[in-house]
C-alpha cells in the first residue's frame, strides 16, 4: 500500500498554522486547482502532491525543502516496507479510512510500479 501520511500531515499542519489561515479551497485555487477537493484528498493521504507542484506548495505555505524532503522520504520508506514485507494495514489505519480508500497492491510487482 502506498503511504502519503507524512506529506499529508505536513501540508495540513502548515496550511492550518499559516498566518493567512488558508482554507482547503483557497490553497487549491492558489495552486491552480478549481476546488478544494484536491487539497482535501492530499490532507486525507489519499493522494500525493505532484512533483511539479512541490515548489509552489513550499512557497505558498512556507515549507522548507528539508521539511518536504523528509516527509516524502518517510512516506517512500513506509511504502517500500509495505511492499517488501507485505505489511497489512493496522486496525488504526483501517479505522481512519486512509487504508480503505488508498489503492491496494500486491507484493508480486504486478501492480505496474
Amino acid at each position: 500500500m502506498r503511504c502519503f501520511k507524512n506529506i499529508a500531515q505536513l501540508i495540513r499542519t502548515k496550511r492550518m498554522n499559516h498566518p493567512k489561515g488558508y482554507s482547503q479551497s483557497e490553497l487549491s485555487h492558489l495552486l491552480g486547482y478549481k476546488n478544494g477537493q484536491f487539497i482535501s484528498n492530499v490532507e486525507r493521504a489519499l493522494c500525493n502532491i505532484p512533483l511539479k507542484m512541490l515548489r509552489k506548495v513550499s512557497e505558498v505555505l512556507d515549507i522548507t525543502s528539508d521539511e518536504l524532503k523528509t516527509a516524502i522520504l518517510k512516506d517512500q520508506e513506509e511504502t517500500l516496507n509495505n511492499y517488501l514485507y507485505n505489511i497489512k494495514p493496522s486496525k488504526k489505519d483501517k479505522d481512519s479510512n486512509v487504508s480503505d480508500i488508498a489503492p491496494q497492491f500486491s507484493a508480486t510487482g504486478s501492480d505496474g510500479i
